[in-house]
Formats: C-alpha cells, structure tokens, sequence
C-alpha cells in the first residue's frame, strides 16, 4: 500500500484476519476471490518500536508475506534475510516475501510502474522526465534505468531531497541523469517520451492543485503519467489527454505491483481487471 492512501505507520500482511479494510486490501482480497484463494490481506498498526516484534510475529505465524509502507521501508531491511534486486538498489522494500524459512524484501512499486508502460511505449532508448524526488520517484526512476530508459530528467522543489537522488542514482544504475532544481513552470524539452508526475499534487482532497508545469509543452503522442490514485483522472491526466498525449492514471501502477506482489506470495498470476475494478468502486 502507498502513503498517498493511508498515512497511517502500517504493516499490512497479506494473511490472517481482517482488522479494517482500505483500497489496496480491496482490490488484492478481491483478487483472492476471484481465483479461489481462502486467503485474507489484513492492515495491522505497527508503531516503529514495534516493528521488530512484528516481523518476529510474521515468522512465527507464517505469514506467507506483507506489505510494508512508510516510515518501515528502509528499517524494516534490518529484520530481514536477504533482498532482491531492485530493493537492494533503492534501499528501500515495500513487499516482503517467504522463501523456505527465509524473509526476502523487495521493491514492486517501480516495477508495477514500468508494466503500465508496456502496453503504451517501449522502454529501452527512451527519454524521460520525472516529477518529484520522493519514495515513487526513486523506485520508478530505478525500474526505467533496469528497463534501458536512455536519459532521466529529475526535477524537485528540495535540492537537497533531488540532489541525493541523483547521487543514488548516478552510483547504481547505468541511465543518462540530468538533475534540475524546479523553482517555476518546467517546459518539457523537445524529444521527451514519457512524463511521470512522482509527487503528492493533485491527491485528494486537493484535487485542483495544478503541477508546476506547462502543459503546452506536453505534445501528441508523449505518454504523460500521474502516479497518484486519488482521484485517478487527476488534472495532469486531463490536461495531458487534452493536449493528445497517452495516458496512465495512478490505478494502472497500484495495479501492477499488486499483480507483482500476489505473484511473489502465491506463485499464480492474478487477473488485473478484477483488482482495477475493485479500486475503481472504491474510488468511485
């Protein structure tokens, strides 16, 4: 589960009994059902002093993984046995699963990003521009540099929060990196592919909150995505599909890493139309 559908410091397991319900367990419970699984996806509450006691717990109950959001994605790595790729890349994990007797943390939002840019655009050589130098932007940014995206421009309000993740960035993936402090309306250079808006504007309930960019700049054919699920047609979608371009509403990466993270847990592949429905009542 995101930040931007729950603020809450949670660990959301994907096994045992329910405690309340939010849109990511809707739409992943909802994929259980429709593949015949007696699986249950819960929300638990975890303070960060007790996330140490709550991995223990998930070992000794055999929880066949979970979900972890802010603040636990970089020190829940502490509790665990080992990480995969891309977790290991972004320091950070947001999905946590059982392999034999061991804990494996890995990183599926920036992977559910690149799988709802397939169906549009193909990665390798691409030039891409991106929003925000937050937890989305370093795992998105990540995931394009693995898929052969050729060039990343990164823009942030903070230098100091863009200029580390460009350091990051710089030192562990081979992608072409401009960094850019963003103090007024970005024009989107001549040649951009794909636009990603990796930040909180547009959430609900401030759904008017218009993206320092000048949306003239965005041309027929650029593939323009928000990665904010609520709402799902935010004003950058709108303006974007207005100027012609294709776009990618937040459920199509929330989607896909939990596509990836029911693949990791149970070895079968769910079906995503069921899981976008289900976020689709919920978000009305």
């Amino acid at each position: 589960m995101s930040k931007v559908l729950n603020f809450k410091q949670e660990l959301t397991a994907c096994f045992g009994q329910p405690v309340s319900e939010n849109p990511t367990q809707a739409m992943i419970e909802a994929a259980y059902r429709h593949h015949g699984l007696a699986w249950r996806y819960l929300t638990i509450e975890v303070s960060p002093e007790g996330l140490a006691d709550a991995v223990k717990g998930v070992r000794a109950m055999g929880f066949r993984g979970f979900n972890c959001t802010i603040p636990h994605k970089v020190e829940v790595i502490q509790h665990l046995d080992g990480l995969g790729e891309s977790a290991s890349l972004m320091e950070a994990v947001n999905c946590v699963v059982r392999r034999g007797d061991k804990l494996i943390g890995e990183n599926t939002d920036g992977k559910g990003f690149v799988e709802s840019l397939k169906p549009l655009i193909t990665i390798p050589g691409k030039k891409v521009v991106v929003l925000g130098a937050g937890g989305a932007s370093r795992a998105i940014c990540v995931e394009l540099a693995l898929a052969g995206a050729s060039h990343i421009t990164l823009l942030n309000r903070s230098a100091n929060r863009g200029e580390t993740l460009a350091k990051l960035l710089r030192e562990r993936v081979k992608v072409g990196l401009a960094y850019e402090s963003w103090t007024s309306d970005y024009k989107v250079p001549e040649g951009t592919d794909i636009v990603v808006n990796a930040t909180s504007i547009g959430l609900f309930p401030d759904v008017d909150a218009r993206i320092p960019l000048d949306v003239s700049t965005l041309k027929p054919g650029m593939v323009v995505a928000d990665v904010i699920p609520n709402p799902p047609r935010t004003r950058l979608v709108r303006d974007a599909e207005a100027r012609g371009c294709k776009v990618i509403d937040g459920l199509g990466m929330l989607v896909n890493q939990g596509v990836i993270g029911i693949r990791h847990w149970t070895g079968i592949d769910p079906d995503p139309t069921v899981m976008r429905k289900a976020l689709e009542e919920v978000f009305g």
